[in-house]
């Protein structure tokens, strides 16, 4: 879970953006003008600001200068008005990460914020190779054999299979999974991860009907059982 500070003055936006970072398994917080959303970043210490640029007291401007001076490295996401190439330009110059222009699209912006805490996270280190059961899979060469039979499997099933099996035990969101296999540039839903568990599930576990690797928690997401 990581905390997320959203600094926005339109209260419609403001709740929307907080009950869907909710949903999404992140602690949100909130600000309606610069000044609170300066206190909390400097209090609270969030992993990432979402923050739109005209705000009453202190701007998003003056804000995102004043933490960047301050050595706050925290990752921004700018809230921009639709073609002020201007505004992104200036937000961009003083510190911030990226940007969405309103009207936004809800899905592009959660893989946005998904893709700005992936990069401030150290990276992490991806199996090769793995075996379980009869089954043996080269990650690297996009190889599975099962009985030492050829094992057909999709190259998203390759990946997310090797996200999860690269860190046993430890649940991983959906929108995690997520942005780690489908990446920014595509926005399915989290039944798209569903779907491809229950086909991975159909081919490397014994009993895919009773799992014993790859494990659902309810209401949050997956974990690979070594």
């Amino acid at each position: 879970m990581s905390r997320i500070l959203v600094i926005e003055d339109d209260p419609a936006i403001l709740r929307g953006l907080a009950d869907s970072l909710r949903r999404e398994s992140h602690e949100a917080l909130t600000a309606a003008d610069g000044e609170a959303g300066y206190g909390l970043i400097s209090q609270k210490h969030p992993d990432l600001v979402i923050l739109d640029l005209m705000l009453p007291k202190m701007s998003g401007y003056e804000l995102c200068r004043r933490v960047r001076a301050e050595g706050v490295t925290t990752p921004i996401l700018m809230l921009t008005a639709r073609g002020e190439e201007g505004d992104r330009v200036l937000g961009l110059d003083l510190g911030a990460d990226d940007y969405v222009t309103k009207p936004f699209s809800l899905r592009e912006l959660l893989a946005r914020v998904r893709a700005l805490l992936r990069r401030a996270q150290p990276p992490r280190t991806l199996l090769d190779e793995l075996r379980v059961n009869d089954v043996a899979i080269d990650f690297r060469k996009y190889q599975a054999t099962a009985g030492g039979r050829p094992l057909e499997l999709t190259r998203r099933e390759f990946q997310l299979l090797r996200v999860l099996a690269s860190r046993p035990g430890e649940v991983i969101t959906r929108p995690e999974l997520l942005d780690q296999v489908w990446g920014l540039d595509d926005y399915p839903t989290t039944r798209t991860v569903d779907t491809h568990i229950a086909s991975l599930r159909a081919k490397i576990e014994r009993d895919p009907a009773n799992p014993e690797r790859l494990l659902t928690m309810r209401g949050v997401g997956y974990k690979w059982v070594p």
